[in-house]
């Protein structure tokens, strides 16, 4: 079986998008709320994943790769860290037709103009402006199985918070049950 060309490597496209990685003991408690989540329906994320989003770039060509860092360079350094409070562990996005259960952060302003400014920066054509929610995806319902009902609402008795002092490149290979995550590249903010 031959070998790919080094310059075949170039060609092929990436799928990527924009995340703060979590904290090891954050990753924990999110993942101790979802024992109240447990159904056929539900497929967890697993703990390597959990990630906050902050843009979907998607599948891109790779020879992009290097344009998009500096972007995200450029763009990280116009933003402060800052620190957002978790709300609630609760199936999402849309109450009535949810797809996933999430834990959701308190809006925060400064997450929503960094938000709104990679998707400025990187999106082909700029999407009608939506709110930015920050979240991390915990579970997803299954689509070979009727939808759950009923679920919870899940707070937390002692506060958690999330400080993002950094964002990262994250390239996304889909796999199956669950996709691999690789971190590309980190960029401080500030």
């Amino acid at each position: 079986m031959p070998y790919p060309s080094p310059n075949s490597y170039m060609k092929e496209d990436i799928r990527l998008f924009v995340a703060a990685a979590l904290p090891g003991a954050l990753k924990q408690r999110l993942q101790e709320q979802l024992e109240r989540f447990r159904h056929p329906a539900i497929r967890f994320v697993p703990e390597a994943n959990l990630h906050l989003t902050l843009y979907f770039i998607g599948n891109v060509p790779r020879q992009q790769l290097e344009e998009i860092e500096k972007t995200l360079a450029q763009v990280a350094q116009r933003h402060q860290p800052f620190t957002l409070a978790f709300a609630c562990t609760e199936p999402g996005p849309k109450p009535r037709h949810p797809r996933l259960v999430w834990a959701r952060f308190a809006e925060h302003a400064a997450f929503a103009a960094l938000s709104h400014e990679l998707t400025a920066a990187l999106a082909e054509t700029l999407p009608k402006q939506q709110k930015a929610i920050p979240h991390v995806t915990l579970a997803r319902f299954r689509k070979d199985k009727p939808a759950p009902e009923g679920l919870p609402t899940v707070s937390s008795d002692a506060p958690i918070e999330l400080t993002v002092q950094e964002i990262a490149l994250w390239q996304s290979q889909l796999a199956s049950p669950h996709p691999v995550y690789t971190v590309v590249e980190t960029f401080g903010l500030g």
